[in-house]
């Protein structure tokens, strides 16, 4: 175990020897307050777009469902609609120059693989840019957009954002509540009251104060052939080996467990890269990994290689809450 996944696992399941970072947490927490503060005084260069932004992320470290929440958000405006663009920082990401426009066909390498993920399935027009305003801007310049969403940035404060979506992990919560590197946030909870939404993921129905969402196992997909086959392509009790490199590993293993299958997890940190060795496992099994670690295996990818496609599913009542906060932002969306 990494020192990252041990310093996870005390941030949640909780250790006294994180009392020691208390001091930098104390710090910590000053700047981001300070930062905060200086947001909302309208001190320094704030961009503000000329349509609606809407954030979506978390105060957390590690995963908590962003990805297919975004892919959601786009098929759910697209319906009523509106024309939708993405902006994210790309992290991993080593374009040519920024802000960076991602097309399916580049490398995760180039664009990063959470945003060559979001295009390639969905299509969006998205821009990357760890400068998230310069980002809008570059996009609004190259083609006419209803709105935008932002992948993650809710601590950037220089892009100006007329929703928040904040995401939780309902099983894991907070943690120990602290923020880093006491602890995973990255901000206070007390941040949590100002946001417009919170959506737990996990939550089997709607929480006091928030909105229950979850991740629905869709098809498994060849890396090599992107032929698509039915979660029943695999027999129960079926094993294989399970790869995730993303924020919560435990997850995506659990899930196929929910399928009957019985899974070997080989679990790697977030954004991870691979190749061919990295992923020869013994004995000699179908593996499935993430869409996510998808976009960066195709290259060399067996013949049994799958992904588990994935589909967010909130809640009917935040559906109602978001379709009234977008009619509030934009009258004339249908």
């Amino acid at each position: 175990m990494s020192l990252s996944d041990r310093l996870l696992a005390a941030w949640y399941a909780g250790h006294p020897a994180l009392a020691l970072l208390r001091p930098l947490e104390s710090l910590y927490r000053a700047l981001v307050k300070r930062k905060r503060d200086r947001f909302l005084a309208g001190g320094g260069e704030i961009y503000r777009a000329a349509v609606p932004v809407v954030v979506v992320g978390n105060i957390t470290v590690g995963g908590t469902g962003k990805t297919p929440l975004i892919l959601w958000l786009i098929e759910h405006c697209r319906r009523r609609g509106l024309r939708v663009g993405v902006v994210s920082r790309g992290y991993g990401a080593k374009p040519p120059q920024l802000p960076w426009r991602v097309q399916p066909e580049q490398s995760p390498g180039v664009a990063g693989d959470e945003p060559l993920l979001i295009v390639q399935r969905s299509g969006v027009p998205l821009m990357i840019d760890p400068d998230r305003g310069r980002a809008v801007a570059a996009l609004l310049a190259a083609q006419p957009l209803d709105l935008i969403l932002s992948d993650d940035g809710l601590q950037h404060y220089r892009l100006a954002r007329d929703l928040e979506l904040v995401l939780i992990d309902a099983a894991r919560g907070l943690g120990n509540g602290r923020c880093l590197p006491a602890g995973p946030l990255r901000e206070p909870v007390e941040r949590l009251s100002s946001v417009d939404a919170l959506l737990y993921n996990g939550a089997s129905s709607d929480p006091q104060g928030g909105y229950a969402f979850g991740l629905r196992p869709r098809v498994l997909v060849n890396l090599r052939s992107g032929e698509q086959r039915p979660l029943t392509h695999f027999p129960p009790q079926q094993r294989l080996h399970a790869v995730a490199g993303i924020g919560n590993p435990q997850r995506f293993f659990n899930t196929l467990e929910t399928l009957h299958w019985r899974p070997i997890p080989h679990a790697f940190a977030d954004h991870a890269q691979y190749g061919a060795e990295l992923l020869k496992f013994s004995p000699a099994l179908p593996v499935v990994m993430t869409e996510k670690d998808a976009v960066k295996c195709r290259a060399f990818a067996a013949d049994d290689w799958w992904y588990l496609v994935v589909d967010a599913e909130p809640s009917a009542a935040f559906i109602a809450w978001f379709d009234a906060q977008l009619t509030a932002l934009l009258p004339l969306a249908r």
